[in-house]
């Protein structure tokens, strides 16, 4: 089945200890190339997140953001001392009265001092966060991973329309050659023959030469090979593993033998057809980019 590298997942939990959010977004590249935006406590388990979007994605342009809370921790995290604070400000405030100074920063001042503000540890469990991080990027990734195959289809669908077109052209061109043979060889012998005449040159020669400049404009092995190409696509475009770069090189397989055909045609009617399969292959080069 072809995947997509585009696609897009998106998983939350919510309860009364922990908030989590994971969004991943994905776009064709190369190769694995992973942006990951996670909370600096959990910097450590980067490298198991990177295996995770490496084993279920593969390969693509790959942005992960995580937001996580945990909601004990975020009521506990600060403490107020009360007490203290007051003493503070009290003491500034008789200071302030007795220069005759402005009070208005006093109370940012009293804020500042020292065990005014008290951060509380709370003993948070990383391994149980941890735990319940790792349910929910797995289900992103799922749903990413689930996305891309539904582009995929669609993909395939669009690439088998480009291929029975470039399939329909070469039909045409088919049909079109043995007219185009004769009309090469029936004009080159009237021309040949009247500058043979004129020159008083070998005519048995000159009809070897028509035969080996006819033998030149030959495109039978072409067709064999571009129809071989055209099956073989949709032999891996059909397989159950989505091979994207395969498609790529059968691509360019595929450019070779038209652009050969296209030389040797010698007839506007099939140069038309030539270049109307060029602009199918040229819609197939770009969408085979997003195959995974």
């Amino acid at each position: 089945m072809n995947k997509s590298m585009t696609g897009y997942g998106q998983a939350v939990y919510d309860d009364d200890h922990y908030a989590v959010s994971v969004e991943i977004k994905t776009l064709n590249s190369k190769f694995l190339d992973a942006n990951i935006r996670i909370p600096r406590v959990f910097n450590d388990r980067e490298l198991t997140i990177r295996n995770m979007i490496t084993e279920t994605l593969e390969r693509g342009k790959v942005s992960l953001t995580l937001e996580f809370t945990n909601k004990q921790e975020a009521m506990s995290k600060v403490n107020l001392n009360e007490k203290l604070f007051r003493e503070y400000y009290e003491k500034l405030r008789q200071l302030s009265e007795s220069v005759g100074s402005s009070s208005e920063d006093i109370f940012r001042l009293a804020v500042q001092f020292p065990e005014v503000m008290e951060t509380v540890e709370n003993g948070a469990d990383r391994e149980k966060e941890w735990q319940v991080i790792e349910k929910v990027i797995k289900q992103a990734l799922d749903q990413c991973n689930n996305f891309r195959e539904m582009e995929g289809k669609v993909l395939s669908d669009q690439l088998e329309d480009y291929i029975n077109s470039i399939r329909k052209y070469l039909d045409e061109i088919k049909a079109l050659d043995p007219q185009r043979v004769e009309k090469i060889k029936s004009r080159l012998k009237s021309n040949l023959r009247e500058f043979a005449v004129a020159e008083e040159l070998d005519l048995n020669r000159l009809e070897q030469e028509i035969i080996y400049y006819i033998e030149k404009l030959d495109i039978q092995e072409e067709i064999v090979r571009l129809t071989s190409h055209l099956n073989y696509f949709m032999e891996i475009l059909n397989s159950p593993k989505s091979m994207g770069k395969k498609l790529g090189f059968i691509g360019q397989e595929i450019g070779r033998e038209i652009n050969t055909i296209g030389s040797k045609a010698n007839d506007a009617a099939m140069q038309k057809l030539v270049i109307n399969m060029k602009e199918e292959l040229e819609k197939i080069k770009e969408q085979v980019l997003n195959i995974l």
